[in-house]
């Protein structure tokens, strides 16, 4: 059985290929069309994820769509109901522009396949189900609770649940305009940042304020009930109004204006902030301990957007009743494409489980044969490394900032050891040198460690592993000063374990260098710049490290180096 998934509908189109239960390929098309956080159609990403799984359109039996515009259709037009004044853009927001996504997608479909009847079955997976019930099924767990937290999906906001075997169950959903999401896109615009774009600055930020200063008065804006649902003060926003202005004046009197990009940061933007930011993570984690009163499972699998915050997923790794939490490697809109196939096989067909998504590598890759031909066109000099490792891990020892471009390319938002940058951490000024020379963005803004797994007691308190870069953690008191370039402000960092099965070559590059510095952990962030996707191709990470200031590119078993 071959299952096309697909997520169309709102940001971050993505494709994926499933045959028999097993995850082929899986590719966003932002990689393909260099447009990041791209809404257009993947039709690139599924050209290449059926070449990658060696099929044809005529293979394919049913298509996943990861949403369902009619499911919760009376709960919006009860919504319209008590707002009638702002009509017209809730009918642009949520009619005319559903109408023009199916129309793009039957469009499509009649290109490749002559009618609905001679063409794959497809299946409208409501959104939310596309996100926690379809990430259990690809989790380590045979029973847990489920979460899922986003802006909005067909209207549904956060969504509580119970996965066992096959089974899923509802335990519980909020609806918009309570929404969590859509609360921290808020913040995310008053510090001067694009919605549904640069949350994880606003994260990144929220670090150099103090909760405390606002928490209080932030902290009145939403609360949990006994069930777990969310409930808002909406009279500190405009979003519920679809105004693309999410703050009311009643916000700016309390906490000022926004900041203006490119503006300085206040102080009280980093204080608001960091109020934002904890409350989120309160109020998250009691939901966390209503549900595991609820289910009594010991795991938690938690997708959407908002699941992204990878320090929120830390404290509910510390501090809930959950022994660990599984985040899917591409756990905002990107994966539900998978979680729609997965629904779909395992949900509704009942298939038996047989696959878990621990390896994030189902993107593209590239064969020496191929990365040759175009440095040999491009007519650039390079230099073949048969221990390609041991020369990345001794350009890493001399202070060079690498990038790095090994295997299948992985997916979701965080850079994984396949298409990276890569730096030594031990060296205090890496950070502001990368931000600066590499990366052209803000100054505050951190890098991630990755760390062989062996390694993770020596310098981390986090007690379970992270291969997805979607836990954070602290810096051993002791070991922050060591690693200064991957420690944040407040001693944390995002870390990434590395295990030598996954990825044989980013194990071994950092392997080596521990044993050249004696400390096997590397500064790890994205292979491109501010506002473009990950490179996917050579090509991509040619015109990458030539524009930027990158020492040195290892990409297959070739070395560029800029003299």
């Amino acid at each position: 059985m071959v299952i096309l998934g697909l997520n169309y509908y709102f940001h971050d189109s993505t494709a994926c290929i499933v045959v028999d239960g097993k995850l082929i390929a899986a590719i966003e098309e932002e990689r393909l069309n260099r447009d990041k956080h791209t809404r257009v159609f993947p039709q690139m990403a599924v050209d290449r994820c059926l070449k990658m799984a060696n099929l044809t359109y005529d293979d394919i039996d049913h298509i996943a769509v990861s949403i369902k515009p009619t499911h919760n259709l009376g709960k919006k037009l009860w919504h319209l109901m008590g707002n009638l004044k702002r009509f017209k853009p809730f009918v642009n927001h949520e009619f005319v522009h559903a109408y023009n996504k199916q129309k793009g997608f039957w469009n499509w479909f009649k290109y490749h396949w002559e009618s609905k009847k001679n063409g794959p079955k497809v299946h409208f997976i409501p959104h939310h189900f596309s996100h926690a019930p379809g990430s259990f099924f690809v989790s380590p767990y045979q029973e847990a609770a489920l979460l899922g937290i986003d802006g909005s999906g067909e209207w549904a906001t956060t969504w509580m649940g119970h996965g066992k075997g096959n089974k899923i169950e509802c335990l519980g959903e909020s609806f918009f305009p309570h929404s969590l999401g859509s609360f921290y896109e808020s913040v995310t615009q008053f510090c001067g940042f694009r919605t549904s774009y640069d949350e994880g600055k606003t994260m990144g930020l929220a670090p150099m304020g103090d909760p405390e200063v606002y928490k209080e008065e932030v902290g009145k804006m939403v609360s949990v009930d006994k069930n777990g649902q969310l409930h808002f003060d909406l009279s500190y926003f405009n979003f519920q109004n679809m105004h693309w202005r999410r703050l009311s004046p009643k916000f700016h009197k309390i906490f000022g204006p926004n900041r203006k990009h490119p503006e300085p940061f206040e102080k009280r933007h980093m204080d608001v902030a960091a109020a934002f930011q904890r409350v989120l993570e309160d109020r998250v984690l009691e939901i966390c301990e209503i549900l595991h009163e609820k289910t009594k499972a010991d795991y938690l699998v938690i997708s959407g957007g908002v699941s992204l915050n990878s320090v929120m997923n830390g404290r509910i790794v510390r501090e809930s009743k959950f022994k660990d939490v599984y985040v899917m490697p591409a756990a905002g809109d990107n994966g539900t494409a998978i979680g729609a196939a997965y629904y779909l096989y395992n949900g509704l067909f009942g298939k038996e489980r047989n696959f878990v998504h621990e390896n994030p590598y189902v993107g593209t890759s590239y064969t020496n044969e191929e990365i040759e031909k175009v440095l040999k066109g491009a007519k650039l000099p390079y230099e073949y490394h048969e221990d390609i490792c041991e020369k990345a891990a001794s350009l890493l020892e001399e202070g060079q900032i690498i990038g790095w471009f090994q295997g299948a390319m992985e997916i979701g938002p965080r850079a994984l050891g396949s298409r990276s940058i890569l730096a030594n951490p031990a060296i205090p000024d890496m950070k502001d040198k990368i931000n600066s020379e590499v990366k052209f963005r803000e100054a505050y803004r951190p890098f991630a460690p990755s760390a062989i797994v062996e390694a993770k007691d020596e310098f981390f308190d986090l007690e379970v592993e992270a291969p997805f870069m979607l836990k954070v953690c602290n810096v051993l008191p002791e070991k922050q000063s060591v690693i200064p370039a991957v420690t944040h402000v407040d001693g944390s960092a995002r870390l990434q374990t590395v295990k030598k099965d996954l990825h044989p070559r980013y194990y071994d590059v950092i392997k080596k260098l521990g044993d050249k510095t004696g400390v096997p952990v590397v500064l790890n962030t994205s292979f491109n710049i501010q506002g473009e996707p990950v490179v996917e191709s050579p090509v991509d990470a040619i015109r990458c490290f030539w524009s930027t200031g990158l020492d040195s590119l290892v990409i297959g078993n070739y070395v560029l180096t800029k003299k």
